[in-house]
């Protein structure tokens, strides 16, 4: 009823249909009398013919358009003197009109005009003008080398953006945190648009680790990054974590060009996870071992992370050809990705396709924009137990048993011949005998209209249709023989395929006026969404390999509807004063019928102290503009669909009730909250934007405040009072407040040289004020986090910063020695309990700086990026896990590894809630060194150029586990991220 409800599909069909009816109804007829006819040509800064240059006499609104040879004929009234020539990134031209009336004329590009514009929230604006604090990053700065997935492009590269890889895998996706965050256990992952239309990049689907990551990078132009509540607010809902806006490229107007690149990269491991070596082992087992762990040590040396890692090689490939055909701009794009993990079996393979047609009509009156943009992703799943299977092995026995059993690897079994249950599996069988697989379809597509009107030149109607569709699927192949499905007879799976669809209506209005008598510029826009998302998944049963079914899992329907209304208006005075307000309703099926809508405004200020005449032409200060903004942004993602409903589950074969003996499948209430509400967000920024010499230094400040109330959240329910242990509700409030500067700088700028610098800083802080279902109530503490054999490491507490490791204070002996099961009595009540675990330290950093520079000698170019955070702490699962002799033999059949650890504290016993593995894990690391060298013209036709690139080439950190940057908090058994050396040609037609 409540999709129904808010279902317009065919009232959107019918005003789009309208629209673009009404189009043709404003199609001008010009009767020209007493004329003349002008002739010309019209080239670009390389002499090339210009198609779509528009041409009209001054103070005319009729005019031509040069052809594919950047030729043009227009009659223009007798008298007339002077032509108007113009196009998009050029500047415009003013040139008299000969006696010959042929007019020869070259255009010279505007770089002004096209590094000023930024893409906004449903449109664009000048960076001069904007109020809020956005970050724009453009294709010439993004990341280079292998980049699997398009958040990579700008890893390091903006203040208060913070982008954590999951691991190694070419198949794993980013944590992406824009300020932090906002909430605590609802989605803190940022809203993301591409083109136009709003992605549900939380979201997974089968088949795929990442799926942002079905699209191609190379096929981005920009991506502009909104983080204070100014400029997302006109996104309202799933604005709280900040918006990520990714342009793609477009169709030129010039003559065809056609691009290739391909980059190939090897890969090598990095570090692993420190072990005991095979004579410690060895040592370790003969010294202190029984007689019955001394007798299952072998005679092999070992080194299990050879076997199971390897070199991994990658290839990127990309096609592109753009130009202009009669009166339609045209892009066209092919890309093959395929990349090696350097864990074997390890492989992410993508294919895809864009085509971008971009025609106007009128003299740009009427625009059109079609993008589609389409990927399949052939994806092969390593079996990542190998990892911890590696580390903890037994490094004294071989690979191979030397029979046909479980393949022929060497595994634990029992007296019997059985694999031991619960025993640590041979890490290359588990390995080669693990074939998952997934494979996945996508297709985004989008289609904008863009109309001025004739009788009012500054009223323009945009309208978008947006369409993603994505269609995955997964296969998982286990033999019988294998000790890890011995006793079930393998594994034949093919799961059910899952379906996403996500399809988008916009509609906006935007009135743009001068008005010079008061020095004023006024920009209203006024619009309407409505989006709507499915998820649907076929039933499927599992079998094993001989054909017997193994498990049953019923057939998924999700949905859910997102209505829209927003305005924003844009005031400037005298290029001095700007003002920005929006407002945006928003209506999701989430909710109730009585918490149903939202409203969230925002309103920014802004001051170009420079236009002052105090300072107007300074020789010193170029630019300083003043900011301040306030704004609410709201929270629905995260949550289910009908988590405000009740809801009954029909039961899955072998949950049936009995009667007599017929079995019935039964109806199963869900927990439910009926008034569930939004999550909200209130922010304060206040910033400043700066350039000195000319801007050849320039940078910004910002300082900002947020308050998160109402916060969705997964708690425990009172006995008796749902059907869960747990729901998801409406609790508690979070603050946080922050501190952002970005400073770029080009300290040389010659013909033959240009260095360039860039440095940015982010200090963030955030502490609960609120974990309380009823207001005024004292909370208790919500443990939250990762958890190891059922302790949970980290507390979310009132006062405390979110997601504080929860653990014992370690006391030492004089030498400075960990004492086991000795911890500090913090509550002096003389015994040692729960009541004496203290907060220690968070995950998240406090400083993240980002740092990138470039020197170009002539046609040689050297750069590097590093990114370095400070003050976030890791809890080094690993060394914990196997770092005591108590881990050594966990059955009488085999023996494990340990953590080299075990050296420095001889403990016997895990110590799992031990502040000693705390571990400070700040980092410098350098993320890519790369050097390029750019031929120029090899022939007439074509152009090269080449780059040599390392990835991930140091980390310098005190962490002693495998790598301190975990998104989680926890490192277990952690994917090293390899280093990849990698070469690229680009070849211009």
């Amino acid at each position: 009823m409540i999709l129904k409800t808010l279902n317009l599909d065919r009232v959107h069909t019918l005003f789009l249909l309208l629209c673009l009816m009404m189009f043709g109804s404003y199609m001008p007829a010009h009767a020209q009398t007493g004329s003349i006819k002008v002739t010309g040509k019209v080239i670009d800064e390389q002499k090339e013919p210009m198609i779509g240059v528009t041409v009209m006499p001054v103070s005319s609104k009729s005019g031509a358009i040069t052809d594919l040879d950047g030729n043009f004929s227009l009659s223009v009234p007798k008298g007339t003197k002077q032509l108007q020539i113009s196009f998009v990134g050029y500047k415009t031209t003013l040139i008299s009109i000969p006696e010959s009336n042929n007019v020869n004329v070259q255009l010279v590009p505007d770089a002004k005009v096209l590094n000023d514009v930024v893409v906004i929230g449903y449109g664009t604006q000048r960076k001069s003008d904007l109020t809020g604090s956005v970050s724009n990053v453009s294709s010439k700065d993004f990341n280079g080398g292998m980049i699997n997935s398009p958040e990579q492009l700008i890893n390091g590269k903006v203040s208060g953006v913070q982008i954590t890889n999951g691991g190694g895998s070419p198949t794993d996706g980013s944590t992406i945190r824009i300020r932090g965050g906002a909430s605590l256990n609802a989605s803190n992952d940022p809203l993301v648009v591409i083109d136009g239309v709003p992605l549900e990049v939380s979201g997974s689907i089968a088949g795929s680790g990442n799926f942002l990551s079905l699209i191609n990078p190379n096929d981005i132009e920009s991506i502009t990054i909104l983080k204070d509540a100014s400029s997302t607010a006109i996104y309202g809902s799933r604005a709280s974590n900040g918006v990520i806006i990714l342009t793609t490229k477009k169709g030129s107007s010039g003559k065809v060009r056609i691009s290739f690149s391909t980059t190939n990269s090897v890969q090598t491991r990095t570090k692993v996870a420190d072990m005991l070596s095979y004579d410690d082992f060895k040592n370790i087992i003969t010294t202190q071992g029984s007689a019955a762990q001394q007798a299952l040590l072998g005679t092999y040396n070992t080194d299990w992370n050879k076997q199971i890692y390897k070199t991994a090689f990658g290839t990127d490939n990309n096609l592109s050809v753009s130009g202009r055909t009669g009166f339609l701009p045209y892009r066209v794009s092919l890309g093959y990705y395929n990349q090696d993990g350097i864990l074997k079996t390890d492989n992410a393979t993508r294919y895809t396709g864009n085509l971008t047609l971009s025609p106007s009509f009128f003299n740009d009156y009427l625009k059109f924009n079609l993008s589609l943009k389409g990927s399949v992703n052939n994806n092969r799943f390593a079996n990542q137990s190998a990892i911890w299977g590696a580390a903890t092995y037994n490094p004294t026995i071989p690979v191979y048993s030397g029979t046909t059993n479980f393949g022929g690897y060497n595994e634990a079994i029992d007296n019997k011949g059985i694999p031991v249950t619960g025993a640590v599996l041979n890490p290359l069988g588990v390995l080669q005998q693990t074939t998952s697989k997934g494979n996945v379809k996508r297709i985004i597509g989008n289609f904008d209209v863009d109309y001025k009107f004739h009788f009012l030149p500054d009223l323009r109607l945009h309208a978008t249709l947006g369409y993603d569709y994505a269609e995955g699927k997964s296969t998982y192949y286990v033999p019988a023989d294998a000790a890890s499905y011995f006793n079930t007879g393998g594994a034949d799976y093919t799961y059910g395929k899952q379906r996403l669809t996500n399809k988008l209506l916009t509609t906006y209005l935007t009135y743009n006026k001068y008005l010079e008598n008061i020095k004023s510029n006024i920009e209203v826009t006024a619009g309407y969404d409505f989006q709507k998302w499915m998820d649907k998944r076929d039933a499927y049963t599992l079998y094993n390999c001989a054909g017997v079914a193994q498990s049953t899992s019923a057939a998924i329907d999700q949905r859910h509807v997102l209505l829209s209304y927003y305005g924003r208006v844009n005031y400037s005075y005298d290029s001095r004063y700007l003002l920005t307000a929006t407002m945006r309703r928003d209506g999701s099926s989430r909710f109730s019928k009585d918490n149903r809508w939202g409203t969230f405004p925002s309103v920014a200020l802004g001051w170009r102290v420079t236009e002052e005449s105090f300072l107007k032409n300074n020789p010193i200060l170029s630019n300083l503009k003043l900011r301040v903004s306030y704004g609410v942004t709201g929270q629905q993602d995260g949550i289910g669909n009908y988590n405000y409903l009740p809801v009954y589950t029909h039961s899955q074969d072998g949950a049936e009730y009995q009667f007599g003996d017929t079995f019935y499948n039964t109806y199963r209430p869900e927990a439910y909250v009926s008034n569930l509400k939004w999550e909200t967000t209130t922010s304060y920024n206040l910033g400043f934007d700066f350039g000195l010499l000319d801007s050849r230094i320039s940078g910004s400040f910002d300082y900002y405040t947020r308050k998160t109330k109402d916060l969705l959240a997964t708690v425990p329910s009172a006995a008796g009072s749902n059907f869960n242990k747990s729901i998801t509700t409406n609790v508690g409030n979070v603050d946080s407040h922050g501190f952002e500067a970005t400073i770029n700088a080009i300290p040389l700028q010659t013909k033959d040289m240009e260095w360039n610098l860039s440095l940015n800083a982010t200090y963030q802080k955030m502490k609960v004020t609120n974990l309380s279902l009823v207001a005024g109530s004292t909370s208790t503490n919500t443990l939250v986090g990762n958890s190891i054999n059922s302790y949970q490491m980290m507390v979310l507490s009132e006062g405390y910063e979110p997601y504080m490791y929860y653990v014992y204070h370690q006391l030492y002996d004089a030498k400075g020695k960990p004492i086991e099961g000795a911890y500090a009595d913090l509550n002096g009540d003389g015994q040692i309990n729960s009541s004496d675990l203290y907060r220690y330290h968070s995950r998240t950093p406090n400083w993240i700086f980002g740092f990138s520079t470039s020197f170009r000698y002539k046609k040689w170019t050297a750069s590097t990026s590093l990114r370095a955070n400070v003050g976030n702490y890791l809890y080094n699962g690993m060394a914990m896990n196997t770092g005591a002799f108590g881990t050594v033999s966990y059955n009488v059949a085999q023996l494990n590894n340990m953590s080299s650890s075990y050296l420095k504290t001889g403990f016997q016993s895990r110590q799992f809630l031990s502040d000693y593995y705390v571990e400070n894990a700040s980092f410098i690391k350098m993320d890519n060194l790369s050097l390029s060298y750019d031929f120029g013209n090899i022939t007439k036709w074509c152009k090269l150029h080449a780059s040599a690139m390392v990835q991930n080439v140091f980390t310098i950190t005190k962490y002693t586990g495998v790598d301190p940057e975990v998104a989680s908090g926890i490192d277990m058994s952690f994917y090293p991220r390899p280093r990849t050396f990698s070469m690229s040609l680009g070849l211009d037609f």
